[in-house]
């Protein structure tokens, strides 16, 4: 359920029929969850979501008219309130789905997956959390250093701005874990790491935890040993 108690709107946006249906099917099949449309272009994609203001948007990112990279991010730049988008790929090594996490998606999903991963993934996101697998956003992250590092990179200062502790919470970010399994490994509260969290989004100027965790990556401060 949303935050409100009521079912989480779900929005499907992929080119293939076929695949917009088994979705529908697998998310109309739960009470907390209602499927509020599906389009099969990024451009359709962002004109339904602003008026239908869905919760959670399930992206595929290869889309014809305007793909779901820059869908996302015009979702993300002229909301005041964008719905939390959930990338679905073929493939978890494809450069695309790192471009769409930068563009602000909240996490990633594999179009093989089971249906109670789909629908786990789908809460997930819909209640605030990200949904990354580190090991794979790491060998994206890495593949793309080189050329981004030939660049400004204003993600390198603001980590600087980060306390110890903070940078301890962030790599365990990196690393995948929640909020209860950090306050857990590093010995604090709850509500602590929570704190401390706000603060990292805060002084990295990032929304939430997956641009986060890009911004990690990508200052150098996670390498490839760190996550």
């Amino acid at each position: 359920m949303s935050v409100t108690g009521e079912p989480v709107r779900v929005f499907l946006a992929d080119d293939e029929h076929l695949v917009r249906t088994a979705l529908r099917a697998i998310v109309s099949a739960e009470p907390d969850l209602t499927v509020v449309g599906e389009a099969g272009t990024g451009a359709d994609t962002v004109a339904a979501v602003r008026e239908l203001r869905p919760d959670v948007v399930l992206m595929d990112v290869r889309m014809p008219v305007l793909n779901g990279i820059d869908a996302t991010a015009h979702l993300v730049r002229t909301m005041p309130e964008p719905p939390r988008v959930l990338v679905v790929t073929t493939f978890e090594n494809d450069d695309y789905v790192y471009d769409a996490l930068r563009a602000g998606a909240q996490g990633f999903l594999l179009k093989r997956a089971r249906a109670e991963e789909m629908v786990h993934a789908i809460r997930v996101v819909a209640r605030g959390d990200s949904l990354l697998f580190p090991s794979a956003v790491r060998e994206l992250a890495l593949r793309q250093l080189p050329d981004r590092a030939r660049s400004a990179n204003p993600a390198r200062a603001r980590v600087d701005r980060l306390t110890a502790r903070e940078g301890d919470v962030l790599r365990l970010m990196a690393a995948g874990l929640s909020n209860a399994e950090i306050a857990e490994r590093v010995g604090l509260g709850a509500e602590t790491v929570k704190t401390h969290v706000a603060r990292i989004l805060g002084k990295l100027e990032v929304r939430d935890r997956t641009q986060a965790v890009i911004a990690a990556y990508e200052s150098g401060f996670v390498g490839p040993s760190s996550a």
